[in-house]
């Protein structure tokens, strides 16, 4: 336990780094063309990989202030967003009017695991991270 608390910052920043980078592989090598709510979350998600990134380099924890309020609204982003491509009650909120409708599914591993799937895991990893393991 006492490994995970010296280093969570370090845990939390690689979850950002690798979240940030599948987003741009599914992008810019895949060619899948990101929506609306995809945006949205990667706005949340990129900070994130540079701010905590530097908080581990520095061993900075007092920047959870400003990290934990980007990634719980990028988990009600993600969350939203998931719940519109699976819920069927959800395709009928439209926040998405222009381009690549936000309940289109590039992916669909094992029925479930969907892109905004994945940053949803992201964004609850990093919370968990911040709040469950907390320096004395």
């Amino acid at each position: 336990m006492e490994f995970m608390r010296r280093n969570v910052l370090y845990f939390a920043w690689l979850v950002a780094v690798v979240a940030t980078l599948g987003s741009l592989y599914f992008s810019e090598i895949k060619g899948y063309i990101p929506c609306e709510l995809c945006w949205y979350q990667r706005i949340l998600m990129y900070p994130l990989s540079l701010l905590l990134g530097i908080a581990a380099f520095y061993d900075e924890h007092s920047i959870k202030k400003y990290v934990l309020p980007l990634s719980i609204m990028g988990m009600l982003v993600a969350a939203f967003h998931y719940m519109e491509q699976k819920i069927p009650g959800f395709s009928g909120i439209r926040p998405c009017t222009q381009g690549v409708p936000c309940n289109k599914d590039y992916i669909d591993w094992f029925g479930f695991v969907t892109i905004p799937f994945l940053a949803l895991i992201a964004f609850t990893l990093i919370t968990a991270l911040l709040l469950v393991f907390r320096k004395r």
